[in-house]
């Protein structure tokens, strides 16, 4: 009679953990793993998905982050499909706006480059936006001062390629954004951090954006 009690509780921990090492089967996982974790008493590590997404994206999507500099230390990062396109450790990150080109049919990387818009010349990166072809994916991260030689035609381009904030986009402003040239609307995925002293996380400078999602492909342009 006295080892009824024990013997119950022994009952109901294998039929706990039988039932969670049924669920993780049914709905997928390594149940090895729980079973560890289970009687170790660490909580299973979540999973990790393409460019730290929380989710993975839908099949014929593709997968990115962007997170732009922080005042002028640290510098840009794009990811695309768990690939760093650009970044500091790459070594190819410069003062004002980091773009990335990619093939939006097939997603690979087109080019990289950067255009100092602080004391560069706008008209090189005219020259950049003016001939891209429809259906190229641009990615952008700011850095530094993203904002003081914009003029009217660049800005215009940006609006072309889906911006909507890009009129207003100001001296040391933080900006992510991911366009494409062709788009019929405005893109969703975009974000702006307006330089203010009131509210700047750093002297002079605002807080750094960090912004990630799913972009669909393209399907191939008829010829």
């Amino acid at each position: 009679m006295r080892l009824a009690g024990p013997l119950r509780a022994v009952a109901v921990l294998l039929l706990v953990g039988f039932t969670w090492v049924l669920a993780t089967a049914i709905l997928g996982g390594d149940s090895s793993s729980v079973v560890k974790h289970f009687f170790s008493g660490k909580k299973p590590k979540p999973r990790r998905y393409k460019c730290g997404l929380s989710a993975p994206c839908p099949q014929k999507h593709l997968a990115f982050r962007l997170v732009s500099g922080a005042a002028n230390v640290i510098g840009p990062k794009i990811c695309l499909e768990d690939k760093i396109l650009v970044s500091s450790v790459k070594n190819n990150v410069g003062r004002g706006l980091n773009i990335a080109l990619v093939n939006g049919v097939t997603g690979e990387l087109i080019e990289t480059k950067s255009f100092d818009m602080w004391a560069g010349d706008v008209t090189d990166l005219l020259k950049y936006l003016r001939p891209l072809h429809e259906g190229t994916l641009v990615f952008v991260a700011s850095f530094d001062d993203p904002a003081t030689k914009l003029n009217d035609e660049a800005r215009r381009l940006f609006e072309e390629l889906g911006s909507s904030v890009v009129k207003e986009l100001t001296f040391r402003d933080s900006w992510v954004f991911v366009g494409a040239k062709g788009i019929e609307n405005k893109s969703p995925f975009e974000q702006r951090m307006k330089n203010s002293k009131n509210s700047n996380k750093y002297e002079g400078w605002p807080e750094s954006l960090e912004m990630d999602g799913c972009i669909p492909l393209r399907a191939p342009l008829e010829s």
